[in-house]
């Protein structure tokens, strides 16, 4: 038995989905643990290409798909996701299992991020404006409404009407202009709890048996370590915990049932919105990398800011998770340069520091240490083991081992399942049982 978790190292965007798509075939089972709909997966299977915002990707591999706890769920996205899936010939009714206790987006969540985010003299944190933030704050003053609430038709309204009210006193507060028509979003979300009520479900109790039973459990992390509420760069970050720890509490699972962390890197750094990035490059460098990498947005299609790898950072985000082991993505982006960056230090206020300051003001005056690289100047797309890597691509990934202290055990070199290099004896290979793709 084993039960693996595997999330984002970075800032988020690392090439999760296509992890877990490729590990999922080991694992019986396939949970997501916190978010909402604002973070994507984009997963291919043969040409057809899926964008996952909700439904755990091992969905597309006939697992057993849970939507944990710790998410919240705009219901007309989840709706959304099902019927294309199904439309696609997957079988969602079958397979997917959504918590009775994770909390439902509405509309006014939408409006009141889009009221926060634009206040004047508020530092904007660069947010999708999808309600997520909102339904999360609601959630920790204990007046949200949680799935079992919406598909319960009779506690709904009241439970609702007294959240609505809520909403529009403090749209009226800040001089919103936005008309919501509440009975007709009350009259469509009943719709949507009759819709969901047969995949909703208590999803702890569900894992509990299933652990028992000796299933394998893969949990998939969305947005990534540096974004987590606690440890990340606050408060540029997301409204839940993207680390290890978020297992815990997102889903209902016990710490000393989890066998195995993965987490997954870029062989570069990439982060979207605003807040502190270190290892930033300038743009001319930063373009090089994101029109060679298609660094846009799954879900809002932005530009992403582009950088070099940050060890200190991996080192950072490996202490909170307990790596065991690193997938790195995205190899072959640097396939083209001549020479590439790593940042290996920090230095703030003329001194070299340990610890990851936990102020973005600190974050932001922080003066990156680099060591230069060669690059090795031919594709790395063909290769299939870590004998057809070109050598200095080899040595590079050796230097951002020891470097960070923790063993890369897949190396990824293109967007196709099959350019996907399982390192033979590595603790991820002993993790999901084997090297065979």
């Amino acid at each position: 038995m084993s039960n693996v978790v595997i999330l984002g190292a970075q800032w988020g965007d690392e090439g999760k989905g296509k992890m877990v798509d490729l590990l999922a075939e080991r694992f019986d089972v396939v949970v997501r643990y916190q978010g909402g709909h604002n973070a994507g997966h984009t997963v291919f299977v043969g040409e057809q290409k899926y964008i996952l915002t909700l439904v755990p990707s091992g969905i597309l591999r006939g697992k057993l798909a849970i939507i944990g706890n710790g998410l919240v769920i705009n219901p007309e996205e989840l709706i959304r996701q099902i019927e294309m899936l199904e439309a696609a010939g997957v079988d969602v009714a079958g397979h997917l299992a959504v918590s009775n206790r994770a909390h439902v987006i509405f509309p006014f969540h939408r409006m009141v991020e889009k009221m926060s985010e634009g206040r004047k003299g508020r530092t904007a944190i660069g947010t999708t404006s999808r309600g997520i933030g909102p339904c999360y704050e609601d959630k920790v003053a204990r007046r949200g409404i949680r799935m079992a609430d919406l598909v319960d038709e009779n506690a709904l309204p009241e439970l609702f009407r007294s959240l609505a009210e809520d909403k529009a006193i403090l749209a009226r507060a800040f001089g919103i202009e936005e008309k919501l028509n509440f009975d007709a979003i009350l009259e469509e979300y009943i719709g949507y709890g009759r819709r969901l009520k047969p995949l909703v479900c208590d999803t702890t109790h569900l894992l509990a048996k299933l652990r028992r039973e000796g299933k394998r459990i893969l949990f998939e992390g969305a947005q990534g370590t540096m974004l987590d509420i606690d440890h990340g760069t606050y408060p540029f970050v997301t409204s839940s915990n993207a680390t290890a720890g978020g297992v815990c509490t997102g889903a209902g699972f016990p710490p000393t049932a989890i066998d195995g962390v993965i987490g997954v890197s870029k062989a570069y750094s990439t982060r979207v919105g605003a807040g502190p990035f270190p290892s930033e490059a300038p743009e001319q460098e930063a373009d090089r990398i994101r029109n060679a990498g298609g660094e846009f947005g799954t879900v809002t299609g932005r530009p992403r800011r582009c950088g070099w790898f940050d060890v200190p950072l991996i080192r950072y985000t490996a202490a909170i998770n307990g790596f065991d082991s690193l997938a790195i993505t995205k190899l072959d982006v640097l396939d083209h340069l001549e020479e590439i960056k790593v940042c290996t230090g920090y230095r703030l206020g003329g001194r070299v520091i340990e610890e990851m300051p936990a102020t973005c003001r600190e974050m932001e005056d922080i003066e990156p240490v680099y060591e230069v690289l060669p690059g090795w100047q031919t594709s790395t797309a063909g290769a299939r083991a870590w004998s057809d890597l070109p050598e200095k691509a080899r040595s590079y990934l050796r230097f951002l081992e020891n470097r960070t202290g923790v063993e890369i055990g897949s190396v990824s070199v293109g967007a196709e399942r099959n350019q996907t290099i399982l390192v033979e004896g590595s603790r991820l290979t002993e993790l999901i049982g084997g090297t065979r793709l």
